[in-house]
């Protein structure tokens, strides 16, 4: 029988403290647990190195527990997740950002519509794109499962694929309520590891 250490353990990349680069939490600083695993592979992944992104923390089954312990401990916890994964067991107290993966990502197939059910206006729901075929697709899967009403939508660029200008004027001209963001830690940072 396994210890109990090895049973609650995680395998963890990275602990850094940053700046927030994304969500409606951009730009407060930040303790991010990074931890490693992820069973897509975007094709624009920026943390290949670990093989998530903030990423799918879900992967690994602590990571429940380790939500609940932030929690009680009185911090703000988000959770970043790509949305493969099942969010319903997460703690109501954490923030889930909901990574869906346009078609551009090559992971589409994966994403769990039945995490959309879930979501409160305590969660966001995040579309990274890199055509105007993924912004397309991202504007008519929100009209179809009325996300707009349901939660804060994120709108974010491929960096080096989509110009965020487009982008914004896209955003502009049909009017959505999205939140236009571009990923601020790689602006500062260039996407260096542990930033």
């Amino acid at each position: 029988m396994p210890d109990a250490h090895l049973r609650n353990s995680l395998h963890v990349t990275e602990i850094f403290h940053s700046i927030q680069g994304e969500s409606s939490r951009v730009g407060l600083p930040t303790v991010f647990v990074r931890l490693t695993g992820c069973p897509l592979r975007c094709v624009w992944c920026d943390t290949e190195y670990a093989f998530v992104t903030g990423g799918e923390p879900l992967a690994q089954k602590n990571c429940l527990p380790l939500l609940l312990a932030l929690c009680d401990a009185g911090h703000s916890v988000s959770l970043e997740t790509s949305g493969a994964l099942d969010i319903g067991d997460v703690d109501p107290r954490v923030a889930r950002i909901v990574d869906l993966k346009a078609p551009g990502s090559g992971e589409a197939a994966k994403n769990r519509w039945e995490n959309i059910d879930l979501l409160t206006p305590e969660d966001e729901l995040k579309f990274v794109l890199a055509s105007r075929e993924d912004y397309d697709w991202a504007v008519s899967a929100c009209h179809q499962r009325r996300v707009f009403e349901r939660c804060p939508v994120l709108f974010s660029p491929v960096q080096g694929q989509l110009d965020p200008a487009q982008l914004a004027q896209w955003i502009l001209d049909d009017r959505l309520p999205v939140r236009f963001q571009l990923q601020l830690h790689k602006v500062l940072w260039d996407n260096a590891k542990g930033r």
